[in-house]
């Protein structure tokens, strides 16, 4: 994927910065005397232009206190930096209050938007200040750009048609190298959803699913879309007239066709139709019917899915996202109520460049959701890079899926582990696209090289089910993520059937890690994707120990086999 950061097309004079920023590299943060870093300008781009901030204040600062206080301290921040300094062809920046974020930090906007010298210039100036603890651009990110499966393959509109699963998703199959039925490709990288589907469906569990919201589509549990919540605060991004969050997770598109998104189309963001990414995504973790005669099935199909909308136009602002993060768990957000159905799993299949360190907003945001019960479960990313450069997927405190194929090789585009990394979990099938999972191919491997799941046929805004209801393949680590997810939510599940406790999420993450099977192919020592791939029969067996009875948890040995993902403290 190539992210779109920040909004084009608006020119600045040159402007005479007070601060040198030799120091401040595109890539970095900066630390203060003590080492702990107070700012990061690795999500921002050369070229972008920037003109949202957050910023935490440290505890008992006037800041924490006082919107007043903030405002006072970010215009002193400009004045240190130079900003004030400006041609007289460039407005001079000021800075107003946006609002708290869920985690506490505070979101300003200035006046008008900054170079990336300017920004950084900025934000070191704020940095300097001994009443702030961290400062972040707020960026805006995308669904990671899944590849869609050509448009020859499109399955028809909806029919009554139970016929699907068997032909479109042998990714549920077990990895054993079974031949697949339409071109008889040996099958390893199967996640064992079926062989999770004898212990539980999903009952009892709440899956959120951050992205571009969800469609009304006949094969797709769309009942809690209402219950849902819109976190996109921008006008241009959300699509409605003005700014702010309103109730409800519904996409109502993200196309950028029209000239007023042309500020965030360029030659590497080419204009595109709506994605209907969330609803794919959604689909797959659980909102898709199943066992109903028709279409397609979803992992955990009996779950709550509640659809929570941070993507539209141009994508997503990081503030929207860490307090949709919050909210999903259960967590408090100002100005918004309270989500009603918390969830114990959480999917994005989004994000973009930058590093995330335990200051991050959205590192911060995680930390929440953990203590609240989620399981945060992140894609890695699309662009075949080290996922130690990826935002959020390199947050601590995530599970962070890679992509394999059918094969069981890592993706041509999927982002992974470097060497001595361990920020990638394990790898679920996404999708490898051409046969063999070759990073290129004269044609696509129909249908094993995707994963299939309900859309819509609207080129912008949704057409009306059934009439817009349609199936599409998509490949990407957005596509593995909600594998993972859907049986996080089995997992869940089987422990609410059994009458035991939840899982905590360390413990989620170390059974799908002590349960993945090993790839067929080996990994290239370079390009690691953590445990192995999902294996959610396992899992699921792994998190009810015994069918049931205790509140401790067990794992399965096998001579001779490494069991992976294992951490202990002195006493455990």
């Amino acid at each position: 994927m190539v992210d779109r950061l920040g909004i084009k097309g608006l020119c600045a004079a040159s402007i005479a910065l007070a601060l040198s920023l030799a120091s401040v590299s595109a890539n970095a943060a900066a630390a203060d005397t003590a080492g702990t870093l107070k700012f990061n300008v690795s999500s921002m781009h050369a070229d972008g232009t920037y003109d949202r901030f957050i910023i935490r204040y440290r505890d008992g600062s006037a800041e924490q206190r006082s919107r007043a206080a903030v405002v006072q301290n970010a215009g002193a921040a400009v004045a240190r930096a130079g900003l004030r300094q400006a041609t007289l062809a460039v407005q001079l920046p000021s800075v107003s209050y946006t609002r708290k974020l869920a985690t506490g930090s505070e979101l300003v906007t200035t006046s008008r938007k900054l170079s990336h010298a300017e920004a950084a210039a900025f934000m070191q100036s704020l940095a300097s200040d001994p009443a702030v603890a961290y400062v972040a651009p707020d960026v805006l990110r995308q669904a990671f750009d899944s590849i869609p499966a050509p448009a020859a393959l499109a399955l028809p509109s909806f029919v009554p048609n139970d016929g699907y699963f068997a032909k479109y998703q042998t990714d549920y199959l077990p990895g054993d190298g079974t031949a697949t039925p339409v071109n008889a490709v040996r099958n390893y990288g199967g996640a064992n959803i079926t062989g999770a589907w004898n212990l539980a469906d999903g009952t009892g569990a709440t899956i959120a699913v951050l992205d571009t919201g969800i469609v009304k589509h006949a094969d797709v549990n769309t009942s809690l879309g209402d219950a849902g919540y819109d976190f996109i605060s921008a006008a241009l991004v959300s699509g409605r007239a003005t700014d702010g969050r309103v109730p409800g997770g519904w996409d109502l598109g993200d196309w950028t066709t029209e000239a007023k998104y042309a500020s965030c189309v360029s030659v590497s963001n080419p204009a595109r139709a709506s994605s209907w990414h969330g609803t794919h995504v959604a689909s797959a973790a659980g909102a898709q019917i199943t066992n109903n005669g028709t279409g397609m099935a979803g992992i955990a199909y009996n779950a709550k899915v509640v659809p929570v909308r941070v993507l539209g136009h141009c994508g997503g602002y990081d503030s929207d996202i860490t307090d949709a993060i919050v909210w999903a768990a259960g967590g408090h957000v100002d100005g918004v109520p309270d989500n009603p159905n918390p969830a114990q799993a959480i999917n994005l299949s989004l994000g973009g460049t930058g590093t995330c360190p335990a200051d991050d907003p959205a590192a911060l945001a995680i930390a929440k959701a953990n203590a609240l019960g989620a399981t945060v479960v992140m894609a890695a990313g699309n662009s075949g890079v080290d996922v130690a450069n990826t935002w959020p997927a390199s947050c601590p405190g995530a599970v962070t899926v890679a992509a394999v194929g059918v094969t069981s090789r890592l993706t041509y585009y999927s982002n992974y582990n470097g060497p001595g990394e361990s920020i990638v979990a394990l790898g679920a099938f996404g999708g490898g696209v051409y046969p063999n999972d070759a990073a290129f191919g004269l044609q696509s491997l129909n249908p094993e090289g995707f994963a299939w799941q309900a859309i819509n046929s609207g080129a912008t805004t949704p057409v009306a089910s059934p009439d817009g209801d349609r199936y599409g393949g998509m490949a990407g680590t957005s596509q593995a993520a909600p594998h993972v997810t859907g049986t996080v939510a089995l997992m869940q599940s089987a422990r609410i059937a059994a009458g035991l406790n939840l899982l905590t999420p360390a413990e989620v993450k170390g059974i799908l890690q002590g349960t993945a099977h090993m790839p067929n192919v080996s990994p290239d020592p370079a390009k690691t994707f953590g445990a192995g791939i999902l294996d959610a029969g396992a899992a699921v067996t792994a998190a009810v120990p015994n069918g049931g009875g205790t509140g401790d948890f067990t794992l399965p040995l096998s001579n001779g086999v490494v069991l992976k993902g294992q951490s202990g403290s002195a006493g455990a």
